[in-house]
């Protein structure tokens, strides 16, 4: 994984402590979060890590195919 900036971590941080209290609801139909992996999913997706990820990943393909 993509080292990770002071805003994402700072993100992650506070949805597993809303994890850990209980606080923790999941998209649309906001049931709580019982699942620790569900929790870090959010996390990860709230923070937009895959999305730098993925855009350092699509622009090695792009350099690669020329």
């Amino acid at each position: 994984m993509a080292k990770q900036s002071d805003a994402q971590k700072e993100t992650v941080g506070r949805v597993m402590h809303e994890f850990k209290h209980g606080e923790l609801e999941s998209g649309r139909t906001g049931r709580k979060v019982r699942n620790p992996r569900q929790a870090i999913a959010i996390a990860l997706s709230e923070a937009g890590a895959s999305r730098e990820q993925d855009e350092g990943k699509r622009q090695r393909g792009a350099k690669a195919r020329r």
